[in-house]
């Protein structure tokens, strides 16, 4: 069976009634968490933004502290899961300036946690490929939060 268009389904949408949409919301969020997840964040946490990003940079502590160090490839694999998390919370944002605010406290948060970063090529990718991301998340960003985000990211990789 072949999907509609997000603009054949808009369209749609704007025709049924809104108790309908509501049944239909519902039925939506009972299928994926994700998509529970999505609809809380929209429906609760979307008016505060500043809020709903302190929540998962918790959410990062204690994934950072559960996190297993014993060898450099559970540490990789921790890192990674920690980044699969983030990356989630900050789609459901869709603000650039969220991702880089937590992108930066990812890496902070590993210089903090002393993993070592050059000891092992994976982490050490992945570092840098997150540093990258950064850069390239901060020049999209207006000239004034530029500034101040390059500042923030250079005070955090030294």
């Amino acid at each position: 069976m072949k999907s509609a268009t997000v603009n054949e389904l808009k369209k749609e949408l704007e025709h049924l009634e809104p108790h309908r949409i509501a049944e239909l919301t519902l039925r939506l969020a009972r299928f994926k968490k994700e998509n529970k997840e999505l609809l809380t964040f929209l429906i609760y946490e979307s008016h505060d933004l500043p809020g709903y990003i302190q929540q998962v940079k918790e959410v990062m502590d204690g994934e950072f502290l559960t996190m297993n160090r014993d060898t450099l490839y559970l540490a990789k694999k921790s890192l990674r899961k920690i980044l699969r998390i983030t990356a989630k919370y900050v789609r459901y944002t869709g603000s650039k300036e969220a991702e880089v605010e937590l992108l930066i406290y990812f890496i902070s948060t590993i210089h903090r946690t002393n993993i070592p970063i050059r000891s092992g090529a994976v982490i050490s990718n992945l570092y840098d490929t997150q540093v990258r991301k950064i850069e390239k998340l901060i020049a999209g960003l207006d000239e004034d939060l530029q500034h101040d985000w390059r500042v923030e990211l250079k005070k955090v990789c030294g």
